[in-house]
């Protein structure tokens, strides 16, 4: 089994550096950065830098469709008809949309570091102190705080549906179940993604604060080449044409999205 899961590593590594946009085979900076402090190998930062966009990349990925699921969850809790739920989910949005994005981090990267621990000492563990993985801490505050966001956007979108819509299931004979995903969900994409586009720019920003806790996404791995090479503006200047690249085949992807959504509508 280690064995296999050793194969699928470097398979999957070798696969990542094929794709590699900045220091793959027909990377930038393979090609451009070459005999500069940009080259991909011992010589420059190139592959630190590759490395930072990697994480920053991975991390924003991981994070939506958690966030979504989450943030689809706490939306039908504010629209139950259970109180209790209602009131769970406004305290849940409230806390996570009034605490600062940042601080949300430290919470949950050192708190869960020390719920852990007493628990397991409360168990009878006695060893080396529990660490979180960066990765991990930075994907759930990052997913929470999405999801306080996302929970918003859909629950308007919810309301902007005719109430006629869930009577037309109603009168087909379909359960609400079947009702939500048939006829609500494809009209609350349509509504909620203008929205849900915004989070999406949003999220892409935050994970600039992973860096905080030594995570090496775009900003740390900027952060250190400037202490070595004193040039900050130019990494800097990197690190910002990375985050405006992301940013823009966001948006392109994003707009066939949006009109591949509303395929079925009619012109006007």
């Amino acid at each position: 089994m280690g064995g296999l899961f050793s194969a699928l590593g470097s398979f999957w590594s070798s696969l990542v550096h094929i794709f590699d946009p900045l220091c793959g085979p027909v990377g930038i900076f393979t090609w451009l950065g070459q005999s500069t402090i940009l080259a991909c190998g011992d010589t420059g930062w190139g592959d630190e830098i590759a490395l930072g966009l990697q994480v920053t990349v991975s991390v924003a990925i991981v994070t939506l469709p958690i966030g979504l699921v989450i943030g689809f969850l706490v939306a039908l809790g504010q629209q139950s008809e259970e109180g209790s739920l209602r009131l769970a989910a406004g305290i849940y949005t409230t806390i996570f949309r009034g605490l600062p994005e940042l601080l949300t981090l430290f919470i949950i990267y050192y708190g869960m570091q020390m719920l852990i621990q007493s628990l397991l000492e409360l168990a009878g563990y006695v060893g080396p102190p529990v660490e979180i993985n960066a990765f991990l801490a930075g994907v759930i505050a990052l997913s929470v705080v999405f999801s306080a966001y996302c929970s918003e956007v859909l629950l308007s979108a919810f309301r902007a549906i005719p109430k006629g819509q869930y009577e037309a299931g109603d009168a087909l004979g379909l359960h609400r179940g079947r009702t939500l995903r048939l006829i609500v969900l494809p009209q609350l994409v349509r509504i909620a993604l203008p929205g849900l586009t915004n989070l999406w720019m949003v999220l892409l920003k935050d994970t600039s604060y992973v860096s905080i806790i030594s995570l090496a996404d775009i900003l740390r791995q900027t952060n250190v080449a400037v202490r070595v090479t004193k040039e900050p503006f130019f990494f800097y200047g990197i690190a910002c044409s990375l985050y405006l690249v992301l940013a823009i085949l966001s948006s392109f992807l994003l707009t066939y999205i949006d009109r591949w959504a509303k395929r079925s509508e009619i012109r006007r």
